[in-house]
């Protein structure tokens, strides 16, 4: 028997809808609010974060999630 490993993780498939680049700059805000709520601080300046998003080409855009957000997401293609 094959068991899943459970992951407390939010899992992005990017060769799904979820993988468009407007979808990515929405789930980074998201998860930044909300780990600055729990938090009670500004750790993440999620105006810079979608900034550095749109600075660039897609796999940018993709390197800036890992940066910030790779603890609590698993890309996968």
């Amino acid at each position: 028997m094959i068991k899943q490993k459970r992951t407390d993780k939010l899992e992005i498939d990017l060769t799904g809808p979820q993988g468009n680049v407007f979808n990515l700059i929405s789930v980074a805000m998201d998860l930044g609010r909300q780990l600055n709520k729990a938090r009670g601080a500004e750790y993440f300046d999620i105006k810079a974060i979608q900034a550095d998003m749109m600075s660039d080409d897609y796999e940018h855009a993709l390197d800036v999630m890992e940066e910030h957000f790779g603890d609590f997401i698993i890309m996968y293609r």
